[in-house]
């Protein structure tokens, strides 16, 4: 077991992962605040972490950090077994990553607890995977690079004579986007500029008149008439709550016959075998998919199919997401302790309603006065 940590006046942060790599200067500046908890990796299999937090033996923490993806996350999902744990006064839970679909925010949020990702820091690397992919569905980049590969001249020429004939140019072609967010509207922009595509959306939030008239885009806020135009379908969303998946044979029905679609979002929001039959019966022309339902595993059906082009879940993977992941990581814990805003809040327009429900008040159970308004 990891040693207590020795009494401090000063706030402590739970560090989560990898030592800080890319921003040694920042982290220094957090060294100098508060007191620093660096758990050993063996300490963070889930097992011994429940069981650290049941004894206290990191004490009460006012804060966790999470700088690196591929670290400081082996405890598993940040569920209701775990979050109940841990100690009164959490103030803020900062990680890497864009999605939180393994965190249940609203549950930090009924004990106070506030969720910041790293949005923003990833959206450059993203953005470019996308059009990667945009570009490949419509070019049969798969096919053509497949038979390069083969050293077999008869693939080579085969490729060579046949993919003009079914390949098309992104410009004048629509792009429908589901989920205009920081990643949504940089792919927007890119897929725009770059390739001259027509911008369709939609989203629970629209856009202001000046960003939509960046990228002259048309917003739907019934996504059956958004499918109904869209050439190339774009997820660009969080998971649905409760991992319900997005594109089903229903709603691939209502795109155009021949459309493509690219996935840069989470693969829980695919139902495979939906986008399988599709792409097998031509509904789809093309399919590219940078993140899968069953991660590290790939869908059986699809991998060996020439139309799909497949990537490892690594769209936001550059050396300047990592950076950014530590900078806001950090830096959102650093703000929060000191009284000031977080940069990247996810659930706080949650935690006053979640801590009511939960009978949270100033940091206690609150009374059935205090609940009720009359005291």
């Amino acid at each position: 077991m990891s040693p207590s940590p020795s009494p401090s006046d000063r706030p402590r942060i739970l560090f989560l992962g990898d030592d800080i790599k890319y921003n040694p200067r920042i982290y220094e500046r957090l060294t100098s605040q508060f007191d620093i908890i660096h758990p050993s990796p063996p300490d963070l299999q889930r097992p011994a972490f429940l069981q650290h937090l049941r004894d206290g033996s990191w004490g009460h923490f006012q804060a966790i950090m999470r700088p690196s993806w591929h670290t400081g996350g082996e405890m598993g999902n940040w569920d209701k077994e775990l979050i109940q744990l841990l100690p009164p006064g959490l103030k803020v839970y900062a990680s890497a990553g864009a999605g939180y679909d393994w965190v249940d925010v609203h549950c930090l949020a009924g004990h106070g607890i506030l969720y910041c990702n790293g949005a923003g820091a990833s959206t450059e690397a993203v953005g470019d995977m996308a059009l990667w992919h945009i570009l490949s569905v419509f070019r049969n980049m798969t096919r053509s690079f497949l038979a390069a590969q083969s050293m077999d001249p008869r693939q080579f020429l085969g490729a060579h004579h046949d993919l003009p004939a079914i390949s098309h140019n992104p410009r004048n072609h629509t792009l429908g986007i589901v989920g205009l967010g920081n990643i949504g509207y940089a792919v927007a922009v890119k897929a725009f500029a770059a390739f001259g595509m027509r911008i369709l959306y939609h989203d629970i939030v629209r856009k202001s008149p000046e960003q939509e008239e960046v990228i002259k885009a048309e917003f739907f806020p019934e996504i059956g008439s958004m499918l109904r135009k869209t050439d190339c379908l774009l997820l660009a969303t969080p998971s649905t709550l409760g991992g319900r998946p997005f594109l089903t044979s229903e709603v691939i029905a209502q795109l155009p016959r021949g459309s493509r679609f690219v996935n840069i979002a989470r693969g829980s929001l695919v139902d495979e075998d939906a986008l399988a039959d599709a792409l097998e019966s031509g509904h789809l022309a093309a399919a590219g998919l940078d993140v899968h339902a069953s991660e590290p595993h790939v869908n059986a059906r699809m991998v060996n199919m020439a139309n799909v082009t497949m990537t490892c879940h690594t769209g936001g993977g550059a050396v300047e997401t990592k950076t950014g992941f530590e900078q806001l990581a950090m830096e959102n814990v650093e703000r929060v302790l000191n009284g000031q805003e977080a940069l990247t809040p996810v659930n706080k327009h949650l935690i006053k309603e979640g801590m009511a429900a939960n009978g949270y008040m100033n940091g206690h159970h609150a009374t059935s006065g205090e609940r009720n308004g009359t005291v």
